[in-house]
């Protein structure tokens, strides 16, 4: 039998073959304004720790490791291949799925237990040592998930943990002040009030005894902003300097349930989230909308979708862990937006997902040697291209191996996301009707399974309520994760397996681990009923964890069961015929309904429920709004309407995605039947993705978004137009408005003085109003209100308010569905309007400076929600043959995209009334492009003679956008060409 030992082999592409990593790494240093190296060869790396003999590492080099048509390989560390040579590993404790499907595939080959570490070599032709280390530590690697070396890495052995100690720990708590106890939550991680602090503190004196750490830490998860919305859930009372007609003056207010008008003209809110955005949805519950099954109560909300199935919508953000490391940040938060529709009801198969980030221009920064033309960025910060690079990845990798469709989504550009990118992940499932609630029962055993436990993601959720600085990529290293889609099939698989068994479903309730962990998935599971948990029985990735550390870790790919005694066996041989490590952790159910937490019999935490769930300490927040104006520059003239339109394009959220949306699998489940690019050269972008839940049926489900951050001066408005957005977007592909259901995402830039928080309660207020007007309940949700980024000289970087609404409606017959693209020349071109539209806050004028004569949007309503019925009936009919909202760059943008998707040509004629940078680059809401033929086109008129309709034009075969009285004459090609270019931004990725 050989001895253990470190073998190392490198696998490079054969001689003559393109080597697309070492070109990327090119690329790459070209992008971030890097030493420029002549040429960059690349090579896998996979050190491999074991008992194997000179044959069989032969063997899996060559057999296993290798493609013997495009690789060779090589045992040990090559020498002489460049100028320098950098190495790029992941750090011990980081996952690495790579190396553990190589470990299970040896392990198959050899019957030898073996531990694999992988890595990349580049060796560098043209630059030194220091500056290929200056380009590596820029876009290559990240110190907060990789270690950089340069020379090939051959360890002797590798990194083992250690048993830790297991003693149970008491923080000292009773006799703080005020000001300690504000400095033991920072240092400590907990991110919680002085309020709550003081709460804790007194909990204890009555208890006679400082806290143990254990629960201590318990508290915080469950207590923080992450995981109840605590900001939200408050009372508010909010004043405003505004006019009595505004919507949030005491007058309009007055009267609505939770709301309290005080003598001072000022207005109380009594919990800002159950009085505006759930208050709305059980008004139009209450009302006649039967078809909401759960609401803000479950991982994800559920709607009917037919009489035998349901069908749930999740969006989260993961903002602050895509900040320090990209890749990882943005796979684990589509990861844990999957697993939480996997742990809704019963649980609920994965069928598509969609994505949205919002992230600073990329071209308009540089590392400290920027131009005057470029910002500088921040210390800590990484470059936006690489950020926008990597979250791409991230969310492409893990949903293409998850095999669940990216079918929809958005990009955002702003200058204040460069400390704090935004990642919105979203996922919709399928379940049966009868799956829709769970409930664990008394003498459940608590059953983990799925992914081991690390020591990666701890304090997650407690990381994401502070704000960001400088020093964060250091101290929140451990808060940051590497997902492995593989295991989450695999227990997707197995959920799936035991839901559907002939017993039937072998368990009671079920959840993911998401924030918090343990802590957060027993915790809320046991709310009721109590549970006792026995830590040591965790599978663990390596030895070293504490108690609390396996309670708290997020680590992924982990679902928790209620499932009663009976039936673990029968869950157990699921587990094993899929090869899913599981646990039984303990049971639910306790004679005082306590936590109750152990490790190898000995008490570590003891806490009541109740403390966990209502002893969070009610807060009043303070909150007023004064109009504010965004500093823009001056207006100057494009020169042409011609050249405004070209801006426009190029202008990078209107300009193609097309190099993101297709690194996306959109068919694989077979459900797709209308893609996120679509018209005759499929490369238009739709406004909406429409699949089919259910095989066999011709029902489909339509997703969407809306985000109007331009609009961001008051977050009312900006609310509104996102709504209406959302919801005209899916009526552009055919989608019934009467049934959509919504989902909101607050993303703020901090609570922490009273105008941002007069934001939030005019946001939230706006939730309400669009909700009832559109009568598009909101079904779930997610707020991220802490998203700064300070500086190491102080400066704080405030994102924009940013809300984002999704949406996902029904279409009885996908054959109704409509795309954007123009169909056929000879058909008539309208406008159909229902409100109207502005250059203040829109892309004319992010492009082109502020026309101080231009005034704020409006949205009316009234108009907006019945426009959408009736261009919905008239789809349905076959009098529609194609649709586009105008949104971002108005009119003259829209047609230009429909022309464009459709490979045909408008000539337009704008109404002599009209001014025309206000007529063809306005925005706002509820305004349309529509396509019909010639004998539809009185009929439509006629339908629709209560809204401002506008006949633009014809469709023409000549390829051109003309508009004779506005002199401009514009070649379709030509449009595309400019729409394409600026978004080549995926140079440099893997």
């Amino acid at each position: 039998m050989p001895d253990t030992a470190v073998h190392r082999i490198e696998v490079r592409p054969q001689h003559g073959h393109v080597d697309p990593v070492g070109a990327a790494a090119c690329r790459s240093a070209c992008a971030v304004g890097a030493a420029q190296p002549r040429r960059v060869d690349s090579a896998h790396v996979y050190l491999i720790e074991g008992a194997l003999d000179d044959t069989l590492v032969e063997r899996i080099a060559s057999e296993l490791l290798a493609d013997p048509v495009l690789e060779v390989a090589a045992r040990g560390a090559s020498t002489g291949r460049g100028d320098a040579v950098i190495e790029v590993h992941p750090l011990p404790g980081v996952m690495d799925p790579d190396a553990e499907a190589i470990e299970t595939a040896i392990n198959a080959m050899t019957d030898t237990p073996v531990r694999v570490v992988t890595g990349k070599r580049y060796d560098f032709h043209g630059i030194d040592t220091d500056e290929a280390a200056h380009l590596a530590g820029r876009c290559l690697a990240n110190p907060v998930v990789h270690a950089i070396y340069t020379e090939p890495f051959v360890p002797d052995a590798f990194p083992h943990g250690h048993p830790t100690d297991t003693e149970v720990r008491s923080v000292s708590l009773l006799n703080l002040d005020a000001s300690a106890l504000k400095t033991l939550s920072r240092d400590g991680h907990l991110f919680l009030s002085v309020d709550e602090m003081l709460a804790i503190q007194d909990e204890y004196r009555e208890l006679g005894r400082e806290p143990r750490e254990i629960e201590l830490e318990t508290l915080a998860q469950t207590w923080s902003e992450h995981c109840v919305h605590k900001t939200l859930k408050a009372r508010v009372r909010y004043r405003a300097d505004a006019p009595a007609s505004d919507p949030l003056s005491a007058e309009v207010l007055r009267g609505r349930p939770g709301i309290t008008v005080n003598d001072d003209g000022s207005v109380t809110i009594d919990n800002l989230l159950r009085s505006t955005v759930a208050a709305a949805t059980h008004a139009l519950m209450h009302d006649d909308i039967d078809w909401c099954l759960s609401v803000f109560k479950d991982n994800a909300g559920i709607i009917a979708f037919d009489d035998d199935h349901a069908v749930c919508f999740k969006v989260e953000t993961h903002n602050h862990p895509s900040a320090l490391e990209p890749y990882g940040g943005a796979a684990t938060g589509i990861g844990g937006c999957i697993r939480d529709i996997i742990g809704t009801g019963l649980a609920a198969k994965p069928i598509a997902a969609t994505d949205v980030f919002c992230v600073a221009h990329p071209d308009q920064f540089a590392f400290g040697d920027a131009d005057d033309s470029q910002h500088v960025v921040p210390t800590g910060c990484l470059h936006p291209r690489r950020i926008l690079r990597d979250i791409v990845a991230g969310v492409r990798d893990y949903g293409n191996r998850m095999g669940i469709p990216t079918i929809n989504g958005a990009v955002w550009f702003h200058n204040d996301y460069v400390g704090n990118p935004l990642v919105y992940c979203g996922c919709v499932g399928v379940m049966p009707r009868d799956a829709v609630e769970g409930e664990a029962n008394p003498g459940d055993h608590i059953i983990a399974l799925g992914g081991r436990t690390g020591r990666d993601g701890i304090h997650g959720a407690t990381f994401s309520s502070a704000e960001l600085t400088d020093s964060h990529a250091d101290e929140f290293s451990h808060a940051v994760q590497i997902g492995n889609p593989v295991t989450e099939k695999k227990t997707l698989d197995v959920i799936l397996a035991a839901r559907d068994h002939e017993q039937g479903c072998l368990y009671s309730a079920i959840t993911d681990c998401g924030a918090g962990g343990f802590s957060s998935a027993v915790g809320e599971m046991g709310e009721q009923l109590g549970a006792e948990v026995h830590l040591e029985r965790a599978p663990l990735k390596y030895d070293g964890l504490t108690p609390t550390e396996i309670w708290i870790s997020e680590a992924q790919e982990r679902m928790v069961l209620a499932v009663p005694k009976d039936r673990v066996d029968a869950l157990a041989a699921i587990c094993d015929a899929h090869d899913v490590e599981w646990c039984d952790l303990g049971t639910f159910g306790t004679d005082d309904s306590e936590l109750i937490l152990r490790y190898n019999g000995v008490e570590f935490g003891r806490l009541p429920m109740e403390l966990m769930h209502n002893g969070l300490p009610d807060r009043l927040r303070e909150a007023a709004w004064t109009p504010t104006a965004r500093s823009y520059d001056a207006h100057r003239s494009p020169g042409s309407l011609e050249q405004g339109l070209r801006g426009l394009l190029a202008h990078p959220n209107i300009a193609s995605k097309h190099w993101i949306i297709r690194q996306y699998d959109h068919e694989v489940q077979g459900g797709a039947v209308i893609n996120p690019l679509v018209g005759a050269h499929a490369d238009g972008p739709s406004d909406a993705a429409v699949i089919l839940p259910v095989e066999g049926s011709s029902r489909g489900l339509g997703m969407a978004n809306g985000i109007a951050t331009g609009f961001c001066e008051d977050a009312y408005t900006m609310t509104l137009l996102a709504i209406d957005e959302c919801v005209r977007n899916l009526v552009c592909t055919g989608i019934d408005p009467a049934r959509v259901a919504i989902l909101d995402n607050f993303c703020w830039p901090g609570c922490d003085d009273e105008q941002r928080m007069g934001e939030l309660v005019r946001a939230s207020v706006a939730c309400y109003d669009g909700a009832m007007a559109y009568r598009t309940p909101f079904i779930s949700g997610k707020d991220s209100l802490n998203n700064q980024f300070t500086t190491e000289d102080g400066t704080t970087i405030r994102i924009p308010p940013t809300m984002l609404i999704s949406g996902f409606g029904i279409v009885d017959d996908v054959e109704r569905c409509i795309t954007m693209d123009l169909k056929h020349a000879g058909n008539r071109v309208l406008l159909v309007s229902g409100n109207e539209r502005t250059r203040r806050g829109s892309h004319y004028e992010m492009c082109f400076g502020r026309d101080e004569a231009t005034m704020p949007a409006t949205v009316d309503l009234e108009r907006g929600p019945a426009v959408a019925r009736v261009l919905h009936a008239l789809t349905d009919e076959g009098m529609v043959r194609s649709a586009h909202d105008v949104s971002d760059g108005g009119v003259l943008v829209a047609v230009a995209e429909m022309a464009m998707a459709g490979r045909l040509g408008v000539h337009l004629e704008r109404p002599a009334d009209t001014e025309p940078l206000d007529f063809w680059f306005g925005e706002g809401a509820s305004n349309y492009v529509i396509e019909c033929e010639p004998g539809h086109y009185s009929a439509l008129l006629s339908a629709l003679r209560e809204f401002d309709v506008t006949t633009l034009g014809t469709v023409t075969a000549d390829g051109r956008l003309t508009e004779p009285n506005d002199s401009f004459d514009c070649d379709i090609d030509e449009l595309r060409r400019i729409w394409l270019k600026p978004l080549d931004w995926g140079a440099g990725s893997d």
